[in-house]
């Protein structure tokens, strides 16, 4: 690993998520295992990183058919937060979306709920996704 100095900054990644609300319940994914133990088997909103030349709109699409075999419809944007993680920083963008037909399949995530927005506190969120909860 490289050591972080002043000559180097922080990697920040560009993640947008997908906020898809059903009724009163809005969808909450596990994430799956991972090294980063500050982040493995969070519950995060679906979504993902945004490539070079690519909108936020198209990530999100791009990264819901890859995770979720699902097709999406972005709506506006929800807004955007910071954070700093040990390793890198995030600058997660929500947007509030609405799922296509059929259901989706759960391809990387360990795990999804629909929750209402009261009940979706209880669970270990991500931190940079806990910051978005507070935005709905």
């Amino acid at each position: 690993m490289k050591k972080q100095t002043e000559e180097t900054p922080r990697e920040t990644i560009n993640v947008v998520a997908a906020v898809v609300k059903e009724g009163d319940k809005y969808l909450c994914m596990q994430r799956p295992r991972s090294r980063r133990r500050y982040i493995s088997e969070h519950w995060e909103f679906p979504g993902g990183k945004v490539e070079e030349n690519e909108s936020d709109h198209e990530a999100l699409v791009r990264e819901i058919k890859e995770e979720m075999d699902w097709d999406i419809f972005v709506g506006r944007c929800i807004g955007t937060v910071e954070h700093e993680y040990p390793d890198f920083d995030i600058r997660l963008t929500a947007y509030w979306c609405r799922g296509g037909e059929g259901e989706f399949i759960l391809k990387q995530h360990l795990d999804a709920k629909w929750l209402k927005r009261e009940e979706m506190g209880d669970l270990k969120w991500t931190e940079a996704d806990r910051k978005m909860l507070e935005l709905l």
